[in-house]
């Protein structure tokens, strides 16, 4: 596995920073990797990674990048207080945002032949939702406790391809009510929900639940294994 920055080019014209893995073995598919709030930091590098070692060819755009480009913060609540506010100015800009998931998912399709997915978490977990309902690039969706999923609005949207979301049942972010009003709406989304709090896939959080993470893990695998394959 080798990684390393490239940069792409949204359609408007707008370059930006990505962080690319790539599997040193048979390619099992390409996975578009969506940043929380802090930036693509150590966690989604790391993530990122992880998708190359099991055969992916991964790439994490740098979401931020019209307001805050290589922004790598921890999550101390200094750190959440910090980039609340870049995602409040991206979340003014979705049109931008998503012409960069878009640009990062067309670069996976001139690498090699390949069906792409995307993986994301809270933020990114959101942007997934909305780029499975509005990019045919993508094949499959895998969405990690979407902060603003369960909204109204956000659940009006359909999806164009395979979601598989999961969420953690002590979520104070996403209370369960609006979960199950989410599954509800949505029968065809794989929703899978864990013993455990907002954030539980990241070991670099306090919520961190490794029986949670490694059970999502496996299932998110077999759902790109399923999706993906050629």
């Amino acid at each position: 596995m080798e990684s390393q920055w490239v940069r792409l080019y949204a359609q408007d014209g707008f370059a930006f920073d990505a962080w690319v893995a790539r599997p040193s073995g048979p390619l099992r598919g390409a996975v578009v990797v969506a940043q929380e709030i802090f930036g693509v930091n150590n966690h989604i590098r790391a993530v990122t990674e992880r998708m190359a070692t099991r055969g992916f060819l991964a790439i994490a755009p740098d979401l931020f990048a019209r307001i805050e480009p290589g922004l790598d913060r921890g999550y101390t609540e200094a750190d959440v207080a910090f980039c609340r506010e870049f995602k409040n100015q991206a979340e003014a800009m979705p049109e931008a945002v998503m012409q960069q998931v878009r640009a990062a998912a067309q670069w996976l399709l001139t690498q090699q032949p390949c069906k792409v997915g995307m993986l994301g978490f809270c933020w990114g977990g959101l942007l997934t939702w909305r780029a499975a309902a509005q990019l045919p690039e993508l094949s499959a969706a895998v969405c990690y406790y979407g902060g603003g999923m369960t909204s109204a609005q956000e659940m009006a949207r359909q999806p164009l391809c395979p979601v598989q979301a999961h969420f953690g049942r002590r979520d104070p972010i996403l209370p369960l009510d609006g979960v199950l009003a989410f599954a509800r709406r949505h029968p065809e989304v794989q929703v899978h929900l864990y013993d455990a709090d907002h954030g539980f896939n990241c070991d670099q959080r306090a919520s961190y639940d490794d029986s949670s993470a490694v059970q999502a893990k496996d299932r998110t695998l077999q759902f790109f294994d399923q999706h993906l394959a050629l």
